[in-house]
């Protein structure tokens, strides 16, 4: 059997498990795998009919284990990917049956694309992606390691998103030009509904219409 664990057992990862789950039904026959959630302390449960295991169980399980992490902190995201794949666990991507993915994408793994969600054509997106609902990634965007996207995120093409970068709820990413991409810098913050119209530095937080760098009080 084929153990597929979910890590974190919260909002988020009570959200993607039944998309996992539809999914995984999909391509194994029953009795094939199981589908639980992975915490890395206190484990209880059951959360939603789905065994609840701590992270040391879930590596020590015999056979194989596959793994995709529901938690939107991205350094979590990175830490708990270093330490399950150097246990032996593999990470394994969960894509809803209704999400789009066109021509031409590289998509890396451990990626969450949520319902509703589109990757058009010829973007490249690197490791464990979260594209919540309703978000889409256009044409020729070139997105980092361990970015994050809120519900609705309008990405438009020719964007550049570096690693660690976190676009907020229902964000607009104004398209770049060949020549000149518009680009969210390394550990960026976009705030939820602020329109990009140029770039972002790295690790700056911007928000509004247009997107300008949050106020410090004090």
């Amino acid at each position: 059997m084929i153990l597929y664990g979910i890590v974190g057992a919260g909002g988020f990862g009570r959200e993607v498990m039944p998309v996992a789950q539809q999914m995984l039904a999909a391509r194994h026959a029953p009795g094939e795998f199981e589908a639980v959630f992975v915490v890395e302390f206190g484990a209880a449960g059951p959360v939603n009919g789905h065994r609840v295991l701590d992270a040391e169980t879930f590596l020590a399980a015999g056979g194989e284990r596959r793994f995709n992490i529901a938690i939107a902190d991205h350094q979590a995201r990175r830490r708990i990917a270093d330490r399950f794949i150097a246990a032996g666990a593999a990470p394994f991507d969960v894509v809803a049956a209704n999400s789009v993915q066109l021509a031409g994408n590289r998509i890396g793994e451990g990626a969450i694309l949520c319902p509703f969600t589109t990757v058009t054509s010829n973007a490249t997106i690197g490791r464990f992606f979260h594209a919540n609902i309703y978000s889409y990634v256009a044409h020729d965007c070139v997105i980092g390691d361990f970015v994050t996207f809120a519900p609705g995120v309008m990405c438009n093409g020719r964007v550049r998103i570096e690693d660690h970068a976190y676009i907020g709820t229902g964000a607009v990413l104004r398209e770049g030009a060949p020549d000149r991409p518009v680009v969210i810098g390394a550990g960026a913050v976009v705030g939820m509904g602020a329109v990009v119209t140029k770039s972002v530095p790295p690790g700056a937080t911007v928000v509004g219409n247009p997107a300008a760098p949050l106020a410090r009080k004090g």
